[in-house]
């Protein structure tokens, strides 16, 4: 009897994990072609407000990728995972870093090394909870939005339902509500402002910027000339290809050409000295 009871409750686990799987798969495939209508996090904010006994909307529009200014792409990645282009949703590299200034700091302050596919699976298809099982539901999407999106469908994603304040969340909104302007109109200054303030968008506004968001938003910007879009990076790999045995260094998140006997410089140094 309780070999039989196992039984029925192993099945039962196995009918539910195929379940889960098939709905994740047509959900994220789904979300590959029609815009999200409506995400756990912005139902969250509302029901959160409600307890809280105030008003929390929802202020959002989407608009394509090609709306969107070039600076404010750049800014995100700059800001939030500058590797972007090169990795396959997780940035191994990054995680190691955290890792080892989180053993220094003893807890102190933690460091996070999510990367922009992690973020927007977070964002896109699950609740705003710290938990295990969350982090694993996360990392299980990030390789089905790699396997089926492709970086340009989640960096269009990402950009049009972050939270960018309380009640909104997408870049059309964040430009009208804070600079006036629409998406593809930002300038560079307002894009590393918006992508400044991500880390904790409630707390810091991109047009009242604190000492610390103004120095974030310089090394924002700073980092944007050598940020690689998506679309780019095939054209980047392919005049790496040059004759001659000149070196490839990666710096930041872009190739580039060490002439023979020279040492490479930091671009973002050289922005900053001037």
């Amino acid at each position: 009897m309780k070999r039989e009871r196992l039984r029925r409750l192993w099945s039962g686990v196995e009918s539910a994990l195929l379940w889960a799987y098939v709905v994740s798969v047509l959900w994220v495939l789904c979300y590959a072609v029609v815009p999200p209508v409506v995400t756990p996090l912005m139902v969250w904010r509302v029901l959160e407000g409600a307890l809280q006994g105030h008003w929390v909307g929802i202020e959002r529009e989407w608009v394509p990728v090609e709306q969107i200014s070039p600076a404010l792409l750049r800014a995100l990645i700059a800001a939030e995972d500058a590797r972007f282009a090169f990795h396959y949703g997780f940035d191994w590299r990054a995680i190691q870093q955290a890792r080892q200034r989180n053993e220094r700091l003893k807890g102190r302050r933690l460091y996070g090394a999510s990367t922009i596919s992690m973020q927007t699976a977070k964002n896109a298809f699950l609740l705003p909870l710290r938990s295990y099982l969350r982090k694993a539901a996360e990392a299980y999407l990030t390789v089905l939005l790699e396997t089926f999106w492709g970086k340009r469908r989640i960096l269009e994603v990402y950009a049009n339902i972050v939270e960018w304040g309380s009640g909104i969340y997408g870049v059309e909104a964040a430009a009208r509500r804070y600079f006036g302007v629409p998406a593809r109109q930002l300038t560079e200054r307002q894009a590393a402002l918006l992508a400044a303030v991500l880390p904790n968008p409630r707390r810091w506004s991109p047009v009242q910027p604190t000492p610390y968001i103004v120095r974030r938003s310089a090394w924002v910007r700073a980092r944007m000339p050598v940020v690689t879009l998506p679309g780019e990076l095939r054209l980047r790999r392919s005049r790496a290809l040059l004759p001659g045995n000149e070196p490839l260094e990666l710096l930041g998140s872009e190739l580039h050409i060490a002439p023979p006997g020279k040492e490479m410089l930091d671009p973002i140094a050289l922005v900053l000295a001037r």
